[in-house]
């Protein structure tokens, strides 16, 4: 092991982040050589371990905080850790997070090593590619030589409320622990080609491929002509496009588009809006939720086409979903069907101003093309086939306006991760009453309708991302005792 790190106390957040990156960094190096020298004919009648890093605090009164706040405080008295991994990418939100709990609490943190061991696999550099010949090299089996990922303590279970502090241990800080996060990271860059860091705060997920095509297109002439306040636009393959520039600097371009593609209009602070592919189906929402969740962003947006239930909808009228119907299941075992999940007013206005600003109407005339209401989420895109006399009924019974397979699911996992989340479809189709779209119709209907559907989102999101993020992060979230970072 490396030697010993000595328990750290620090009464400045920039300063206890700091201690965090260079603890972190001298661990993984550890773990990293130590590989490099196996594999090159070390001794292997050894292990090797590092741990992560660990925050702690300690408060001992019941102080009254800002009642207002939704998070930045402990509740009751008491010890709280977390493990802590790549902390130069979560700078930014760290330093934030101890600031607010040292100006709510009046304590120090202290920085220390955990007892969690970092798995072999998350102490690589981003990108490092190890060849097999040098794992074939070191004869004994890995995980009889370093600590590997343990899914045992890779759970969601201090999101969920579930978790049971142990006598004696501290309680958590944060809602994910360091191996939960690097799980994630990994799997993001898996699904979406593009590394964490290049995520920003403020994400739109889409189930269209004409709507990326439509958000490539502007932000890359938004780089072509300045920037238009962004800095950057980052692609697939992490192909990196400067604002003032043409064409991608850096990168490359991936044989193929990954699951889950992702677009990221970067800002400075991770500022800006990325943009997300996910697909068709509650599978891939809950998939691609659980990892993004991690980057603890400040919202997230579902735009996308649904079926509009009602007569009285036409195709490419909006609807902004203030509830929903979960049919989807993929989220049952971790947020029961009986738990509601509330409309965001933060959101639902920044949605709908946005629909007003973009399409000139306001006021009653605005309900001539968008519609609030229930969302449902249904798990199989053929629902049509079945009886109708099941689904239909139920669907009328919630009074659904629009049907679809990915909004209920983002929403519910913006709910059960704390994430501010929102809904606004697009209605392509009546199929209750066999109105779908001819050939040729759905050419200029999403031709038009994309590029002012897209309109709407980014302005939505450019209006969040102007908010105080106290006021964004709702209190509605939060549950009997919750965590102190966000």
């Amino acid at each position: 092991m490396p030697e010993p790190f000595g328990r750290q106390s620090f009464d400045d957040a920039k300063k206890a982040v700091a201690a965090l990156e260079a603890l972190y960094d001298r661990n993984t190096k550890f773990l990293r050589d130590s590989f490099a020298k196996l594999a090159a004919g070390g001794d292997e009648s050894r292990r090797y371990r590092a741990f992560y890093p660990q925050i702690g605090v300690t408060t001992t009164s019941f102080t009254q905080i800002d009642s207002r706040q939704a998070y930045g405080h402990m509740p009751t008295p008491g010890h709280f850790a977390t493990t802590i991994t790549q902390p130069k990418l979560f700078e930014n939100y760290l330093v934030e997070q101890l600031r607010l709990i040292m100006r709510n609490h009046g304590v120090q943190v202290t920085v220390s090593e955990s007892t969690t061991p970092i798995p072999l696999h998350f102490a690589f550099l981003e990108g490092t590619y190890v060849d097999v010949t040098a794992a074939e090299r070191i004869r004994r089996p890995i995980r009889d030589l370093f600590d590997v990922p343990d899914l045992d303590g890779t759970d969601d279970q201090i999101a969920n409320g579930t978790f049971e502090v142990a006598f004696g241990e501290p309680r958590p800080l944060a809602p994910f622990t360091a191996q939960r996060i690097d799980y994630s990271l990994h799997r993001m860059t898996h699904y979406t080609a593009t590394s964490p860091q290049h995520f920003q705060n403020f994400v739109l997920f889409t189930n269209y491929q004409f709507y990326i095509d439509e958000f490539v297109a502007r932000a890359r002439e938004l780089m072509e002509s300045g920037g238009g306040g962004y800095s950057e636009f980052v692609e697939p393959g992490n192909l990196v496009t400067q604002a003032g520039a043409g064409a991608a600097s850096e990168g490359t371009p991936p044989q193929r588009l990954p699951q889950m593609p992702a677009y990221h209009l970067k800002k400075s602070g991770h500022g800006g809006i990325t943009m997300v592919n996910i697909g068709v189906g509650p599978s891939n929402a809950k998939t691609i939720t659980d990892h993004i969740a991690v980057l603890r962003p400040h919202a997230w947006v579902m735009l996308g086409h649904c079926a509009g239930l009602r007569n009285t909808q036409a195709l490419g009228d909006y609807v902004l979903a203030h509830a929903y119907v979960r049919e989807d299941h993929v989220l049952d075992d971790d947020l029961p069907v009986w738990v509601p999940i509330p409309p965001l007013a933060e959101i639902q206005v920044a949605l709908q101003e946005a629909v007003a600003e973009v399409t000139g109407l306001s006021g009653y005339d605005l309900k001539r093309i968008m519609r609030t209401g229930t969302v449902a989420t249904i798990d199989n895109r053929n629902w049509e086939l079945r009886d109708q006399r099941g689904p239909v009924q139920r669907l009328s019974q919630s009074r659904a306006i629009a049907l679809d397979m990915e909004s209920a699911t983002i929403a519910a996992n913006g709910f059960r991760f704390r994430v501010p989340y929102g809904t606004l479809l697009c209605v392509s189709d009546k199929p209750l009453h066999g109105e779908l779209k001819l050939p040729g119709m759905a050419t200029e209907f999403y031709k038009r309708q994309v590029a002012q559907h897209l309109t709407i989102g980014i302005r939505a999101m450019e209006k969040l991302a102007e908010m105080p993020m106290e006021r964004l992060h709702s209190r509605k979230l939060r549950s009997f005792s919750e965590t102190a970072f966000q």
